[in-house]
């Protein structure tokens, strides 16, 4: 396939270079002006090569391209695949929405029910696909190098609309992971792991973020009987959600050990915590990372949101957000995901969806 990774980071680099070499041809787009990995796309745009340090063995890879260009990047793609935070969503849909054709298909990676900005800013007839998280767990090392952490044996998602999952199972099948159809993209959206274990671990991380200066290993350190109980709280009102928009209430730590191990015999919470110790990125490095920016403004608020549309108490997610406001003095509420930014009406038209 003709494959657009829009997302220059971490995830973007390693899954174009992982597609190459599956025999697609990949256009990686950096879509920001960011500075952030601006070494690593300059790399690329020179060689066009990638050295990926995989779980097992080393080797180079060719992209296709390497551009800034959005409208060269996605004109002729069959599949546009969104490697960036998803705070950011909306706004390149907005600059996608002229170029994109009619057929073309657009996975979220993962995507929040970024499906509504699609449905609130595309007149073209597309297919929406949003993953629960990455296939891929990954760092860039230096410019042009990656390493892989982690790749999870089983890549849920939810299809947009419902009636092309049949196109979505045929394109995911042809990227090589291990998938399993979800019943919506909200499924999806609410199985995004990072809403439990990122927004719990940072936040009652940053004291020692702050004074181990970088030194920090938050996967290894922060999870320790009564954090984790405050895990497990949170967690149940993303379930009592998906309980009452007729979802079957799966746990964090269960989903985790599907999408993690194959024909695993140990408990859920023994999987996570072989994944923790052993398998997990060091960081975060500062209190204003991802894991509080993107997924407290993104995660926890659109949880609250929900709880509050479908009359379920969310205290755990109200109070985590309260915190983090707060700590980083930053009203995550004004710019995240709440059924206002979303969009009632496109909500309510993935709601009508779900059997």
């Amino acid at each position: 396939m003709k494959i657009s990774i829009l997302g220059a980071g971490n995830g973007g680099t390693t899954v174009s270079a992982d597609l190459a070499r599956k025999g697609h041809e990949i256009t990686l787009c950096k879509t920001s002006n960011s500075t952030l990995h601006d070494k690593n796309f300059q790399q690329l745009q020179r060689t066009k090569s990638v050295k990926v340090y995989d779980l097992e063995e080393t080797y180079d890879v060719k992209l296709a391209n390497v551009t800034r260009n959005l409208e060269e990047a996605i004109t002729d793609a069959d599949l546009i695949i969104l490697y960036i935070q998803t705070n950011y969503h909306e706004n390149l849909v907005k600059r996608m929405a002229p170029f994109l054709k009619e057929g073309q298909t657009i996975l979220f990676e993962p995507g929040a029910l970024s499906t509504c900005y699609v449905l609130k800013h595309v007149d073209t007839d597309v297919t929406v696909i949003e993953a629960e998280s990455s296939p891929i767990d990954c760092r860039i090392e230096e410019p042009g190098v990656v390493r892989i952490l982690f790749k999870n044996v089983l890549n849920p998602f939810g299809v947009y609309p419902i009636d092309d999952s049949q196109k979505a199972d045929e394109i995911i099948k042809q990227l090589g992971y291990g998938y399993r159809l979800l019943d919506s993209v909200v499924e999806a959206a609410l199985h995004n792991p990072n809403i439990i274990v990122h927004t719990v671990g940072s936040i009652f991380s940053i004291p020692r973020i702050e004074f181990s200066k970088g030194e920090y290993w938050m996967y290894k350190e922060v999870f320790t009987p009564h954090i984790w109980n405050i895990v497990e709280a949170l967690d149940n009102e993303k379930i009592q959600i998906l309980k009452k928009l007729n979802f079957k209430p799966v746990p964090y730590i269960e989903a985790c050990q599907e999408r993690n191990f194959i024909n695993d015999t140990r408990t859920a919470k023994e999987a996570f915590f072989d994944y923790a110790y052993n398998h997990s990125p060091k960081g975060p490095d500062v209190p204003n990372s991802r894991y509080i920016t993107e997924d407290v403004s993104q995660g926890l608020v659109l949880v609250e949101s929900l709880g509050k549309m479908l009359n379920v108490k969310t205290p755990i997610s109200t109070s985590l957000i309260n915190c983090a406001s707060a700590a980083l003095k930053t009203d995550f509420r004004m710019y995240g995901r709440t059924i206002e930014n979303l969009g009632e009406e496109n909500l309510m038209t993935i709601f009508s969806e779900i059997k």
